[in-house]
């Protein structure tokens, strides 16, 4: 007996402001998986079209936010067959708590998609105490 597995196009929804921007723009928010490890959260974001060279990855006051922006000249003068995502900005931020060493923090794009690894803080580290 086999079953089937069926896929489904995830709807792109636009980023909900929470902060005020001075650029009136749209942002989408990218598909997102994560995971946790011992040592790290991985953080899995999917950006069509952004290349490594237009994404930025920042951390200010306890958040992690990821930009990335798409090279709109590949586009001209097309016109599409058929498209299931929008073409425009993407934009996601996380609260991260102390449990992240945010020092450590790493990035890394392939083929449209960010990976970001949120180390975790030696304190917040699973340990194994010694009974004496």
């Amino acid at each position: 007996m086999t079953t089937q597995q069926e896929l489904q196009v995830q709807q792109k929804r636009e980023v909900d402001k929470v902060q005020e921007s001075t650029t009136p723009m749209r942002a989408f928010l990218p598909t997102t998986d994560i995971f946790e490890t011992e040592d790290a959260l991985t953080v899995v974001l999917e950006m069509p079209g952004v290349t490594r060279d237009n994404v930025e990855v920042s951390v200010e006051n306890g958040m992690v936010t990821v930009e990335g922006k798409i090279n709109f000249d590949k586009y001209e003068g097309l016109q599409p067959v058929y498209s299931e995502y929008n073409i425009g900005p993407y934009r996601r931020s996380f609260r991260v708590s102390n449990r992240v060493d945010a020092d450590r923090i790493r990035a890394e794009m392939r083929d449209g998609v960010i990976t970001l690894v949120l180390p975790k803080a030696e304190e917040a580290k699973p340990r194994r105490i010694e009974v004496t």
